[in-house]
């Protein structure tokens, strides 16, 4: 299973920015979605994360500043940011965690995504 991230940039503090990222491959189904980030310096972190039935969870610096949802029919997680600030400043890598098809039966999959450059900076 591949994950294909993308919307990251540079964006002035305040602003806004929305990441999605798309898994491909033989998915029977995916139970978790999510984004970590790592800024430099610093260990990968969790940002937020999704589960199929929509039940989020969100890292304590971007409650109330970012909002992940999914779309389930394809496939996609996104994470709308707003309100950043320089310290949400990293790498972003998506994941997703699920069955894959195998050859003959649902194996365990868990991908990341390629990670996506965020930069809040005036």
């Amino acid at each position: 299973v591949q994950l294909q991230a993308c919307g990251g940039g540079l964006v002035q503090p305040g602003g806004s920015l929305r990441l999605s990222c798309a898994a491909s491959g033989r998915i029977f189904s995916i139970s978790d979605m999510g984004w970590y980030r790592q800024a430099p310096g610093k260990q990968r972190e969790l940002v937020a994360s999704i589960t199929s039935g929509g039940r989020t969870n969100y890292a304590d610096s971007v409650k109330g500043r970012f909002t992940i949802s999914r779309d389930n029919a394809k496939n996609t997680v996104y994470l709308q940011m707003d309100s950043l600030k320089p310290e949400d400043t990293a790498v972003y890598y998506c994941y997703a965690a699920g069955l894959r098809l195998g050859p003959f039966t649902a194996e365990d999959f868990g991908s990341w995504g390629q990670g996506t450059q965020v930069t809040v900076s005036s």
